[in-house]
């Protein structure tokens, strides 16, 4: 079935109060509002002789829009696109990782110009590193009582329901892992519209000292943090890229000094490896470092471990309190695994002690895809497929319950004729669970309890694990990993 032609416009004019200025590319007239016995609206009025003889040129910060030539200097002052003083806490590349030239893959062919010797191989490969993890992770879906009016709402569409059922769970996991509670931060990263961090501080209610820290790099419409006046609750937004986020040059972190518990839902790919380094790392180490130590660990240093016992035993527990830790907990529903990055990616001593490298990541990441992508269909349904993608991304949505995979990702341009559709799922989910064991292998060498588990069913996001992680000293029983 052939593809339609796009309609024609439906107007021979262009409404009432608006731009007479037709835009080709988009089959219709500019819908910008014009001045009083104007034409055409500021971005197209060079267009037309008749308005004037002043010259509209591209602008050099951002080509997207054109600007007055004769008021290009004043423009450059106030250009959304100039460069804005850098805050203290944006640090260069310090969650980005070592970079090592020498593991740099060299000219790396698609999947689809590999020979079926070589993709064999890589399957063999990545079969025998798998040997011994469980690919059946435990079901952990759960639900909490902050969303049961949102969630039996009769106006919610399919969309709306799946994104509440899966923050829901999110939510009941984070009670579950007892991280749901007062005087503590958090940081909530690929933030969007800040919906995660509702949901908790809506469930939270009136807990004393709760402070939110939504992390996301893109400017995000229909934010709905700022809606939230509770006196309990703080929520700041910082529009930065975790790779460059110093968390204890936050302000607000390094005056308060409360546990931090990292949030996200669908945290794409590489963003999830930079902000477990985020947390663990780089937070956490420079918490440590500090020459203002926690009381805990200062009552540690003073008093040796018998007489910490002793006093607990008398029931003095309020002279000992709970080991504290910078980084309470983590919960995190990770995502596309094809957009990872081997430089970034937390886990490269795991793949190292495989006797795997930066080579076989590649290919790993890229074959994850196949996990959630299916097969490829005709021409004409990959352009659908990804017409309605880009529809759903100007419609602002933050969420990729598809897998996030783009249909024309090259690792999903040629079937190997030697896999069935199945077989080619189950690798794609084999490269997707050791990605996830180099992240779990990462946290409990930095002192750790991580798991991974089904946080909802596969109907509601093909993207259905989360990895949750406590400190070693909690006591709390979910901390096997």
């Amino acid at each position: 079935m052939a593809a339609s032609a796009p309609a024609p416009h439906t107007t021979d004019f262009p409404a009432e109060g608006r731009c007479s200025y037709y835009v080709e590319k988009k089959r219709r007239f500019c819908r910008m509002v014009v001045a009083a016995g104007k034409r055409f609206c500021g971005e197209h009025a060079g267009a037309a002789e008749e308005e004037n003889a002043r010259k509209r040129i591209l602008c050099p910060l951002d080509p997207k829009h054109t600007v007055y030539e004769d008021q290009l200097a004043k423009h450059l002052k106030k250009c959304n696109s100039r460069e804005k003083p850098k805050p203290d806490f944006f640090i260069q590349d310090i969650n980005a990782g070592l970079k090592d030239g020498t593991e740099k893959p060299e000219q790396l062919v698609p999947i689809s110009s590999l020979s079926e010797e070589q993709l064999e191989n890589l399957i063999k490969k990545l079969r025998k590193a798998s040997e011994g993890l469980n690919s059946t992770l435990k079901d952990q879906i759960m639900s909490h009582p902050a969303l049961h009016d949102a969630l039996n709402d009769p106006k919610n569409g399919d969309s709306a329901t799946k994104h509440l059922k899966q923050q829901a769970s999110i939510l009941g996991n984070i009670e579950k892992l007892k991280l749901l509670g007062p005087r503590r931060c958090f940081v909530e990263f690929g933030a969007g519209k800040g919906k995660l961090s509702h949901w908790v501080d809506i469930a939270l209610k009136d807990a004393e000292k709760v402070h939110f820290i939504l992390v996301e790099k893109v400017t995000t419409r229909f934010k709905v943090d700022g809606k939230h006046r509770k006196k309990n609750s703080v929520f700041e937004r910082l529009q930065i890229d975790i790779q460059h986020l110093c968390l204890n040059k936050i302000p607000l972190l390094s005056k308060e000094k409360l546990p931090v518990v990292g949030i996200g839902k669908h945290l794409c790919g590489v963003a999830t490896d930079l902000a477990l380094r985020c947390l663990v790392e780089t937070y956490a180490a420079s918490c440590e470092e500090r020459n203002e130590e926690p009381l805990a660990k200062r009552i540690k240093n003073d008093k040796t471990e018998k007489e910490i016992n002793t006093l607990a035993k008398e029931g003095n527990e309020k002279n000992v309190p709970e080991k504290w830790s910078p980084v309470a907990g983590i919960v995190i529903a990770l995502c596309c695994h094809h957009r990872c990055d081997w430089r970034h990616y937390v886990g490269k001593e795991y793949f190292r002690a495989l006797g795997l490298g930066a080579v076989e990541f590649h290919y790993f990441q890229r074959m994850s895809s196949w996990a959630t992508c299916g097969m490829r269909k005709t021409s004409l349904e990959a352009s659908n497929l990804t017409t309605k993608r880009k529809d759903k991304q100007n419609d602002d949505s933050e969420e990729h319950d598809d897998g996030g995979c783009i249909i024309t990702d090259e690792s999903t341009e040629r079937v190997p004729g030697f896999l069935t559709v199945e077989e080619k799922k189950k690798i794609g989910h084999l490269c997707k669970l050791l990605i996830d064991q180099g992240r779990v292998e990462y946290l409990q060498q930095k002192g750790f309890s991580p798991a991974l588990q089904y946080y909802t069913d596969p109907l509601v996001s093909l993207e259905n694990v989360l990895l949750t992680a406590l400190p070693n000293h909690s006591s709390s029983p979910e901390t096997t990993a």
